[in-house]
């Protein structure tokens, strides 16, 4: 019978490795990776790291030093981690480490990264809702049952949008949330601040794109209108609302700050959210649609095999987290996602290579990390595979990316869209179930199988 891990251990000995209590101004952790911001990365021996219980690697990227430990684990052990007394920085000395640790680009992406993040639970869970009702309600299923579409009862049609469309309706309540929390502000006032962006006096973005209804007009020549799915306004407003709150603390006597500051900073944001900043912001996250839309509309499924070829590239930045902006903006308008296929047949296609690794090498210890590192691929977590295993070794990894590339491309060739987010490899076939499960089946088998046998056949993994 196997032993319980002990989570406490485990992270003790992270803490000492990476230089001790002082060395560490704050954690975070993603799905896999625990993220630290150091005072001084040069003190870290990545060997000693990567030989600890339960370690599958690790890197220094963005600013921050990333310790990856796989689902299910990241979060045990950094509850461990804050029992150290870890976390306890002032966001002087975060911000500080923050300016050492990274160019103005790489805390950009950071930044939006812990925005986003905690959102996308909600975000998976709704594309899944959307695959399981898009089963449910095939004509081609009901029609095995003996059953039509009218056959559904209204009640049930109900229920299910409620489960698909709340996300979406009220996403700009979520990121302003999370974004007042990240930086600094009550997030409570962040909810209240997005509930108004989408407020129902307001006429809907939809509603006003399909001319069904006309905007309201202030000052005699801006146009408003709410902001149901937008992303970008709700960042900045987020993002200035706490700014401002904070300002505010600091300035307003103690005696009326209760009462002036939620006032000021509730007011304040509403009004740069609904005359200046959600005009422009919205049109630029539309933009960046436009771009990814562009990318996947060039012939030949040409911007397929580029973003396949390159995704898991991507994730050794640590940057991929922050592109979810584009993924989340396509489903709110389109309702699909054509990005997610495609990454998808990079995923698997890492997991493959580090299959082939785990069957081809002789040695116990590799075997035993690329084995779990492929399964974990498969369920579409890769970074345990991309920097235990495949890169460690670099020909798996040049031949995922291969593999990846070929299964975009396929992808984008036959138009497969996913209905949903951040659900790739075996778990992501529920954001397919319709008539695109079988391609989506096909594609990344392709994008695995083959370039597994290249990898096998390409060195002798010792």
């Amino acid at each position: 019978m196997a032993q319980p891990v002990d989570y406490q251990s485990v992270a003790r000995q992270i803490i000492e490795v990476v230089g001790g209590a002082e060395n560490v101004l704050s954690a975070a952790h993603c799905a896999t990776r625990l993220r630290l911001i150091v005072k001084n990365r040069e003190i870290i021996d990545d060997k000693k790291v990567e030989s600890l219980p339960l370690v599958k690697g690790c890197f220094f990227t963005a600013g921050q030093y990333q310790i990856i430990l796989g689902t299910g684990v990241v979060n045990k052990v950094f509850d461990e981690v804050i029992k150290l007394g870890i976390s306890g920085a002032s966001k002087n000395e975060q911000a500080a480490a923050a300016a050492q640790n990274g160019n103005t680009a790489q805390r950009l992406v950071r930044v939006f990264a812990d925005v986003f993040v905690p959102i996308i639970p909600v975000m998976v869970a709704t594309g899944l809702f959307m695959g399981l009702r898009g089963v449910l309600t095939q004509p081609d299923l009901l029609a095995m049952l003996g059953l039509t579409t009218e056959s559904i009862p209204e009640n049930f049609i109900s229920f299910t949008q409620i489960l698909t469309d709340t996300a979406f309706s009220f996403l700009p309540v979520l990121v302003c949330w999370s974004a007042f929390k990240k930086f600094g502000g009550s997030p409570v006032i962040g909810i209240v601040v997005g509930l108004m962006l989408v407020h129902n006096i307001l006429p809907t973005s939809w509603a006003v794109a399909e001319g069904t209804a006309e905007p309201l007009l202030f000052f005699g020549f801006i146009k408003v209108n709410g902001y149901q799915s937008s992303v970008l306004p709700a960042f900045i407003v987020g993002f200035l609302g706490s700014k401002i709150e904070q300002w505010l603390h600091d300035h307003v006597p103690n005696a009326l700050d209760l009462i002036v500051t939620p006032f000021v900073t509730v007011l304040l944001s509403l009004s740069l959210g609904l005359f200046a900043i959600g005009p422009v912001f919205h049109s630029v996250e539309m933009v960046l649609v436009d771009i990814v839309n562009f990318l996947f509309q060039l012939p030949f499924g040409v911007g397929g095999l580029i973003w396949g070829a390159l995704c898991q590239v991507i994730v050794i930045t640590g940057v991929h987290h922050a592109l979810n902006l584009v993924e989340i903006e396509m489903l709110s308008k389109t309702g699909w996602n054509p990005v997610n296929p495609v990454g998808s047949c990079g995923i698997v296609a890492q997991a493959g290579a580090a299959m082939a690794v785990a069957v081809k090498s002789k040695s116990v210890k590799m075997k035993s990390l690329a084995y779990p590192s492929a399964v974990s691929g498969l369920l579409g977590i890769t970074e345990p595979a991309i920097f235990g295993v495949n890169l460690r070794l670099v020909s798996p990894f040049v031949w995922g990316c291969v593999g990846g590339g070929v299964g975009g491309w396929l992808s984008a060739l036959v138009g497969l869209k996913g209905t949903g987010l951040s659900v790739t490899g075996i778990p992501g076939m529920l954001l397919y179930l319709n008539k695109q499960l079988p391609l989506y089946i096909l594609i990344n088998g392709i994008a695995k199988v083959p370039f597994m046998g290249c990898v096998f056949r390409d060195a002798p993994f010792l």
